[in-house]
């Protein structure tokens, strides 16, 4: 990976996104789906946007320094158009971390993954750049301006990731998944109705969306599995978790839960931790309860992963 072709690649695409946003006066995000319809092939009057692509394209970036270009891109528009928590991609350090459990976890050469609230797709892409494993990958994801920026992305990195706009709350027709993974949106679901049909659906009040998607998730599983959220550190303890945890002890087994550190969030109320089930089974395993203390530590990380794989290999995960 060459770092100096991304920061190249990062300027090129900022100075387009910037000309489009103030020719056509949309937002940021907007004229990011544009740079990459232009970059694809689609006529463009700006001479300085067509110059830059024809740059783009000389320097064939390989899918991971494209994604990093992007990812420094929208680093940059939250400076000026910030999205929403639920919308704002999940962290390098934390997309390798959850790499490396699904590496250590699956035994599998080949694996289904599906990905619920795909948002921007950079941790389906994350996956997809950089695992040993092939991976036949779907995220899923309601937003329209999220499905369309993570779908001209990947087509701009000539990836072979697929995304279906769906709420995915409601029921569909999906194969199994070897791998079900999300970065859980935190926050109510409005059409009580629909939530009702399921376990873990509150009585009195809205439930928790992220409770639905996990239930949901379940459902897609493969026997064999692993599903793997990010979500709220007081997953278990919140007002609605009495349900959740009357839906795990019946339908799934929590192989791990690791806390991960606030830094991370910018807000201690974003704070997530992860959380790793599998469909409920006969044979007995000891949770793993972890605190990872700093992630940009060496040897925090390397003593977690020790600790990892031991406890992996005593359950013969």
């Amino acid at each position: 990976m060459n770092f100096e072709k991304i920061e190249q690649a990062y300027d090129l695409l900022l100075e387009n996104v910037q000309l489009i946003e103030n020719e056509l006066k949309t937002t940021i995000y907007d004229a990011l789906i544009e740079q990459n319809s232009f970059y694809l092939g689609e006529p463009c009057e700006l001479d300085t946007v067509v110059a830059n692509n024809q740059a783009l394209r000389d320097m064939a970036l390989s899918p991971e320094e494209w994604r990093r270009a992007y990812q420094f891109l929208f680093i940059k528009a939250g400076q000026t158009e910030p999205l929403q928590a639920n919308h704002q991609f999940t962290p390098d350090s934390i997309g390798f971390l959850l790499l490396f459990l699904v590496e250590s976890l699956l035994k599998k050469d080949q694996l289904d993954v599906l990905e619920i609230g795909s948002g921007t797709g950079n941790l389906g892409l994350t996956f997809l750049n950089n695992s040993q494993k092939k991976m036949d990958y779907l995220g899923m994801e309601v937003d329209d301006l999220l499905i369309d920026l993570a779908a001209s992305i990947a087509e701009v990195m000539q990836s072979e990731a697929k995304f279906i706009q769906e709420d995915a709350v409601r029921p569909h027709m999906l194969k199994e998944s070897d791998l079900i993974i999300s970065d859980l949106p935190i926050g109510y679901y409005p059409d009580d109705q629909i939530a009702s049909r399921y376990q873990v659906a509150a009585k009195d009040e809205h439930t928790y969306a992220h409770h639905l998607l996990m239930e949901q998730a379940l459902k897609y599983l493969k026997q064999d599995g692993l599903a793997i959220f990010l979500a709220p550190v007081n997953l278990l303890t919140s007002p609605q978790g009495s349900q959740l945890k009357t839906w795990l002890t019946q339908q799934a087994q929590l192989l791990a839960m690791i806390s991960l550190p606030e830094t991370l969030f910018g807000n201690p109320n974003n704070a997530k931790s992860i959380f790793i089930l599998k469909k409920k089974s006969t044979q007995p395993i000891q949770t793993l309860v972890y605190h990872l203390a700093d992630l940009q530590n060496p040897d925090d990380l390397r003593t977690f992963m020790e600790n990892f794989q031991k406890w992996r290999q005593e359950n013969e995960q």
